[in-house]
């Protein structure tokens, strides 16, 4: 019997009603078998701060052990003014250091998002990827999911209604599952 994937969700959106808060709801509900899906929320992180990086707070060193913990990570995240939002890259920034180990060295990733543009989260996501080429990990290329034009696609309590982008959030997590699955094996062959 394969083992259970563990995936930390890191929800870059502090919006009570926000369109990724929904995105991970309906995350949760077409989670396939063989995983669990834990979500994190960035309320309460402090302002990263290098003085106090060898004695993070509480909230840091819980994020830190949960993403060390956590077989992958999937993040859900809005985009602001082309980019992650501060929240989100704060977070990233506070748990990958000190550099020398980092929790994200060789950590499987998922991204996703939502926004009310026509071209959803992509380039958040691509900032993303950037952040973590630096840091050694593994975003998953495909399938892509950049859930645009929110307002269309979600209730007015934030409840995804689009058939085709649960389907694509479905495909992501099986990929993910996957590709955890895979990174996993080569590491055990080296």
């Amino acid at each position: 019997m394969e083992k259970t994937i563990a995936i930390l969700a890191i929800l870059g959106s502090l919006r009570r009603g926000s369109y990724n808060r929904g995105a991970l709801r309906a995350a949760h509900e077409v989670l396939p078998a063989g995983a669990t899906l834990e979500d994190f929320t960035l309320e309460d992180i402090p302002s990263f701060n290098q003085d106090d990086e060898a004695r993070p707070p509480e909230r840091i060193a819980l994020l830190k052990s949960k993403i060390a913990a956590a077989d992958a990570v999937l993040i859900v995240t809005p985009e602001y003014n082309f980019a992650v939002p501060g929240v989100l890259k704060n977070a990233i920034d506070w748990s990958s250091r000190p550099e020398k180990p980092t929790v994200w060295k060789g950590k499987p990733i998922g991204l996703m998002g939502a926004s009310g543009g026509a071209l959803g989260t992509a380039r958040a996501q691509f900032h993303l990827r950037q952040s973590f080429i630096y840091l050694d990990a593994y975003p998953l290329n495909t399938p892509e999911v950049l859930i645009g034009n929110a307002p269309q696609r979600f209730d007015a309590n934030s409840n995804l209604i689009d058939d085709t982008s649960r389907q694509l959030i479905a495909k992501l997590l099986a990929a993910l599952i996957l590709w955890t699955r895979q990174l996993a094996a080569a590491r055990a062959i080296k």
